[in-house]
């Protein structure tokens, strides 16, 4: 099983490097799984998709309150951690109040703002619109202050199995210079920086329906997010809304959601305007070094 990792790790490492690998997956008739990038009868692609999913519906919402004098359009931020949202209204049919173009605005953590109220310009009529939220995580206007983070674990010397536009998986704006380190499950995760833990899973067994797995996202004070996907099933210490300082200890490293063997995802991100983008950072000393807190850090 051991060998199967390191050569499924050395697979990814060099697909960091390489403009098109095929990857190769081969369950023999005893079950086993072997990853190659050699075809052989009865291979199959093996297609690994690292998508981040974190589904907001239920935290960020569109409300509407109908009253006698018409339609009031208000949306909540249940969210710890600001939102970019922007409310555009199609079809509109007899209605006054309607904004022309989009409204756009950064809603602050836990909180609700009035968007638009409309009336019907008939009121013998029905008025009628379609709405189109969009909303992105973060604050647009904040720019970073810190570019180098200390290793966020415990433990090591551990190995980069995929780095910063990886041909293998990070080639999307949202996972472009995210780093993949490879460690054994259990490892101890800690916060590479402090901020608020705005999101978190932590009930997610193996693959799962959730690509990231596990994960913790925490806000940093100058706007950015450091992300740690792929934790070990109700390993999670943090909850949301809990302020973390750098060290502090946030889970531990596993092998769930979209992962091809044990390792941590990190990877730091920015609303660049209504989308949420990774960003390039360093980390203060390299991977396959034991951890120290006395370099770089806030």
């Amino acid at each position: 099983m051991l060998g199967r990792l390191i050569l499924l790790c050395s697979l990814l490492a060099v697909a960091g490097h390489a403009a098109a690998l095929t990857i190769y997956k081969y369950t023999d008739a005893n079950g086993v799984v072997t990853y190659t990038d050699q075809a052989a009868p009865g291979a199959q692609v093996f297609v690994f998709r690292d998508r981040m999913v974190e589904r907001l519906d239920n935290q960020v919402k569109l409300e509407t309150k109908k009253h006698a004098a018409g339609e009031t359009l208000l949306v909540r931020n249940d969210l710890y951690a600001p939102v970019q949202i922007e409310l555009k209204l199609e079809q509109v049919r007899n209605a006054v109040g309607a904004p022309d173009q989009p409204i756009t605005w950064v809603l602050p953590p836990r909180s609700k703002i009035r968007l638009a109220t409309l009336a019907a310009r008939d009121p013998s009529q029905p008025l009628s619109y379609t709405p189109k939220l969009r909303y992105a995580l973060g604050d647009p206007r904040l720019l970073p202050t810190q570019n180098r983070y200390p290793l966020p674990w415990r433990g090591g010397p551990f190995r980069l199995s995929q780095g910063a536009n990886g041909k293998y998986s990070h080639f999307t704006p949202k996972g472009r210079y995210a780093l993949d380190i490879a460690m054994p499950e259990g490892t101890p995760i800690i916060a590479a920086r402090g901020g608020v833990v705005v999101k978190t899973e932590n009930r997610q067994s193996g693959r799962g329906n959730n690509p990231s797995g596990n994960y913790v996202r925490i806000l940093h004070d100058d706007g950015t997010m450091g992300v740690y996907l792929h934790l070990m099933k109700g390993s999670v210490q943090v909850q949301e809304g809990r302020r973390v300082q750098v060290g502090s200890m946030l889970a531990r490293s596993g092998n769930t959601g979209n992962s091809t063997g044990p390792h941590l995802h990190f990877v730091v991100q920015r609303n660049v305007g209504l989308a949420l983008e990774s960003i390039p950072f360093d980390f203060s000393q390299p991977v396959n070094s034991l951890p120290n807190f006395a370099v770089g850090g806030e």
